[in-house]
């Protein structure tokens, strides 16, 4: 929660500092390494966490491969720089890709320390690692970004806050690569199981390529970057759901698959809790998505807060991602998540062809319609794993579904019909949209309580007991 809000606040103050443009050049010259960085780690991240035996000699053999293979992208990123600058026909992003190609390097050093940590369920991780790394690198751009340095404000912190996360990681971990042995057998192990993954987050990072190209090059640098921040936007409630429920569910699953009670149950209780938290927030993105994006950044980022509005659908597909592909990847089945990423990746190409015309509309319908696509994908291929009914998952998620619709034809015309918040200023602005916010959520409770009224008793029964939890004992 807190690498969330120091993101969402680094992220409104740095759109006050630097333009659309500015904000789209960075845009174009990272692009290339966030896929390079998912092959680098090639998948044996979450081999890792998942294996049972041999855990020393693993950790050893993951650490020089994905070491390896991190410089040789970061040599790779660094000759093809050029190329960014010539597709984007601009010579600034060829040289943030050439400066920020070392990242890679960076990156594959936290890959065994955090898998570690995860595999243990080591909250240090959460708890200092991630809030430190967010926070080096807000003050870094941030203070960069108000002492004049444009585009470099981004790059500079971008490198303060993974020189951070390496060193947080090693430190806190503890671990150093010479409790075990290396050996080719056990890479090819690993990489047999980190394949699904790896092609996973390539085609997602492959998506993400081809819609930034395509933006860049058919509207230009300003709409880039109202498309890079309202991607971003968009993201940080998905993010959120997926690294706290990922960070503890991949574990805990690989733990249980071997009870098929125990997953079952497990399955359920977490398609409830985060479809109930993903649909309402979902659900208020579209009704005041637009005029909060106008009231925070201000008027010239209209245009993000138009996309954060059209790829809204992306928190409810990371959710079923997260509901379904832990389990999946915890039972040893991680091939299926194949299926999950083609479908991501052919619709969310698909259409975004076709939509590209209507602009940042259309690149946002793309973006959710990959999300949700790969996430019913997952609904139904989950569905054997867990033995579970596909029927029996629709019941419980249909209620909320209900309730964000009521809410919705509620609060958005009210908003974009009358209060208009966007024309209020900043104080008087997010006022009104609290104000709105809260009885988008008294709506949606009463809604949910009529029609889904035994879902509502197990959510409010679950959230009494974590208040009584968190309540300091007398």
């Amino acid at each position: 929660m807190i690498v969330q809000v120091v993101s969402l606040a680094q992220t409104l103050v740095v759109a006050r500092l630097l333009t659309p443009a500015e904000i789209g050049v960075y845009a174009a010259g990272t692009v290339l390494t966030g896929v390079l960085v998912m092959l680098s780690e090639g998948g044996l991240r979450g081999a890792l966490i998942q294996r049972e035996h041999d855990v020393e000699d693993a950790a050893v053999t993951v650490f020089w491969a994905t070491l390896f293979s991190g410089f040789a992208l970061s040599l790779l990123a660094l000759a093809a720089s050029p190329l960014i600058g010539l597709v984007f026909d601009n010579r600034t992003a060829g040289v943030i890709a050439a400066i920020t190609s070392g990242g890679l390097l960076l990156h594959a050093l936290t890959n065994v320390p955090d898998a570690l940590m995860q595999r243990r369920f080591n909250f240090k991780r959460t708890l200092i690692v991630g809030p430190a790394t967010a926070i080096s690198y807000a003050i870094t751009a941030v203070t960069c970004a108000a002492l004049g340095f444009g585009v470099w404000a981004l790059v500079i912190g971008t490198y303060a806050s993974q020189i951070v996360w390496v060193i947080a990681t090693w430190t806190l971990m503890g671990w150093r690569p010479i409790t075990g042995r290396a050996s080719v057998r056990l890479w090819r192990e690993l990489a047999r199981f980190g394949l699904p993954l790896v092609l996973d987050g390539a085609a997602y990072r492959v998506r993400e390529v081809v819609e930034i190209t395509l933006v860049g090059r058919s509207l230009n640098e300003s709409s880039l970057g109202q498309y890079h921040y309202g991607r971003r936007l968009s993201v940080i409630p998905g993010v959120a759901i997926v690294q706290i429920a990922g960070y503890v569910l991949f574990p805990a699953f690989s733990r249980i698959a071997g009870d098929a009670e125990r997953f079952q149950r497990a399955f359920l209780r977490t398609l409830v809790w985060l479809w109930c938290a993903a649909t309402p927030m979902t659900a208020l993105v579209i009704a005041i998505g637009e005029p909060l994006v106008v009231v925070l950044l201000g008027e010239p980022w209209r245009g993000a807060g138009v996309a954060l509005v059209a790829m809204s659908g992306f928190g409810l597909g990371e959710a079923l991602y997260a509901v379904t592909a832990e389990p999946i990847k915890g039972a040893g089945r991680a091939r299926l998540l194949n299926w999950m990423t083609l479908a991501g990746l052919v619709s969310g190409i698909g259409v975004l062809l076709a939509l590209l015309p209507l602009g940042l509309l259309g690149v946002g319908l793309a973006f959710s319609a990959a999300a949700l696509c790969s996430g019913v994908t997952g609904l139904v291929l989950v569905s054997p794993v867990v033995r579970v009914p596909f029927r029996e998952m629709l019941a419980r998620m249909w209620p909320p579904v209900a309730a964000s619709m009521v809410s919705v034809a509620l609060v958005m015309p009210l908003e974009h019909l009358i209060v208009l918040s966007d024309r209020r200023g900043i104080a008087g602005g997010l006022g009104l949209l609290l104000a709105e916010s809260v009885l988008f959520g008294v709506v949606y409770l009463a809604v949910l309580r009529f029609v889904g009224p035994s879902l509502f008793r197990e959510v409010t029964a679950g959230v009494a007991g974590i208040r009584s939890r968190l309540r300091p004992a007398r």
